[in-house]
């Protein structure tokens, strides 16, 4: 088999975890806002706040992931 196609195989196993990572990761942090908002309604705004800044950096991560999958599979 050819090397690139084994970089093409590493390249797409490499991108398909990252995105469940990052898709069991945001569902993880989503669940645990919702249960902590509905234990504390008035804190709902903090958490929020908080929420949205914790799934961007995950998504950043993750985005970060696929870009290096994506460069090492064109080498």
């Amino acid at each position: 088999m050819n090397p690139s196609a084994y970089a093409y195989l590493a390249a797409g196993i490499g991108a398909s975890l990252a995105v469940i990572g990052a898709g069991l990761g945001i569902g993880k942090l989503a669940a645990s806002a919702l249960e902590a908002s509905g234990r504390q309604p008035e804190m709902s705004g903090g958490l929020r706040t908080t929420m949205i800044i914790a799934a961007a950096l995950i998504e950043g991560v993750a985005f970060f992931a696929l870009v290096i999958c994506i460069i090492l599979s064109s080498k």
